[in-house]
């Protein structure tokens, strides 16, 4: 028994599919990094403690490092996977390479809050006062003795 012969590829299909999966990561793209950046500036200014310089210095290399990670993800993940041969297949071609865009971006937004966040806490760790002022719990146990 042989295989069924290969529908005839349509090289427009392939180049619409490719043409769209293009726009549309890089236009996610510079949504989450202008929505990060604008919304991201007053948790990094908390995690620095008031530091706005730094706070949105870090903000622009967070908003560059993204840029570069996830286009260059985009541009190295259109070779991968079956070409589309029709416009079915370049649908399901652009459906999966953009999922898989979002699962990146998801992944990279929760990985930052997750460090950003640790950050924070020992930032706050490192100023907070401890719940028992310490000489006064060495009087109060001689005052016991």
């Amino acid at each position: 028994m042989t295989a069924p012969p290969l529908a005839p590829m349509d090289p427009s299909a392939t180049m619409w599919a490719y043409i769209a999966y293009l726009t549309a990561s890089v236009g996610l793209t510079v949504w989450v990094a202008h929505t990060l950046h604008k919304n991201g500036r007053i948790f990094l200014v908390d995690s620095f403690l008031g530091n706005e310089k730094l706070a949105d210095s870090v903000n622009h290399l967070l908003v560059v490092g993204f840029y570069l990670i996830n286009v260059g993800f985009v541009s190295l993940a259109l070779k991968y996977g079956a070409k589309p041969h029709n416009k079915v297949e370049g649908m399901e071609f652009f459906a999966t390479k953009i999922g898989l865009v979002l699962l990146v971006l998801g992944a990279m937004h929760f990985f930052n809050l997750y460090v950003f966040a640790r950050m924070r806490k020992k930032a706050l760790l490192k100023y907070q006062r401890p719940p028992v002022d310490p000489e006064g719990f060495l009087a109060s146990k001689r005052a016991h003795a």
